[in-house]
C-alpha cells in the first residue's frame, strides 16, 4: 500500500517508456484482513476511511479517483482553506 498517491508521486521513465510510482516513505505491507488506523497522507487525497481510523487497501484506489478527478477538471475534488477544512469536506461525500 502506498499511502500517499498524487500527481507528484507519479513519474514517466523515458528511457523504459514506463509510468512510475515513486516516494515509498510512507508505503507498507500488509495481509488481506489488516485494518490500519495510522491518519496519514496528503489532504487533498486522503480517503475518507483514512480520516475515520479504520481502513485497507482501498484508501489508495480513493486516491487514484482524486487524481483522474483532477485530471479531467483541474482541480480537487474536495477543497478547502485549511486542512481541516478539507477533512470534513472529504468526510461529507
Amino acid at each position: 500500500m502506498h499511502w500517499d498517491l498524487k500527481p507528484e508521486n507519479i513519474i514517466y521513465d523515458s528511457k523504459t517508456k514506463k509510468i512510475k510510482l515513486i516516494d515509498f516513505g510512507l508505503s507498507s505491507y500488509f495481509t488481506e484482513d489488516c485494518k490500519l488506523n495510522s491518519k496519514v497522507g496528503t489532504p487533498y487525497y486522503v480517503a475518507p476511511e483514512v480520516l475515520k481510523g479504520e481502513y485497507s487497501k482501498e484508501c489508495d484506489l480513493w486516491s487514484v479517483g482524486v487524481i483522474t478527478y483532477i485530471l479531467m477538471t483541474g482541480f480537487p475534488p474536495f477543497g478547502g482553506k485549511t486542512n481541516n477544512e478539507i477533512y470534513r469536506n472529504i468526510l461529507k461525500c
